[in-house]
């Protein structure tokens, strides 16, 4: 399974708990963490966590290895390392003070409206 793909299932699973504003941005060659960042918020931490979750809940029932969860009993910010794609879960103040799209701007967005419009 190939980073896109990974990214196609973390997308689908954020877009099922309501994230917001889902932004993927291609990493490649911008960044020697990962191929993929995921954006998204969610409006309360329990939204937040939920989204987390299931995120989590497909990486594993697809045989993804989580390499690292941080930031779950806060949620604030939580990320969810998968290898190809790091996963990026805010909660909506958090997001727009770190603004990681500006921070990452020189990165290409990646279009996922036709894997979120299925």
């Amino acid at each position: 399974m190939n980073g896109r793909d990974i990214l196609t299932i973390v997308a689908k699973a954020a877009d099922s708990k309501r994230a917001e504003d889902i932004i993927a941005l291609n990493m490649k060659g911008i960044s020697l963490i990962s191929d993929f960042f995921l954006i998204c918020h969610g409006n309360s931490d329990k939204q937040v966590q939920a989204i987390a979750r299931e995120i989590k809940e497909k990486a594993l029932e697809m045989d993804i290895q989580v390499r690292r969860l941080e930031g779950f009993e806060e949620a604030r910010w939580i990320l969810i390392d998968l290898g190809d794609v790091v996963v990026h879960v805010f909660h909506k103040d958090e997001r727009s003070y770190y603004n990681l799209e500006r921070l990452w701007g020189d990165a290409p967005a990646e279009d996922l409206t036709s894997e979120l419009n299925q």
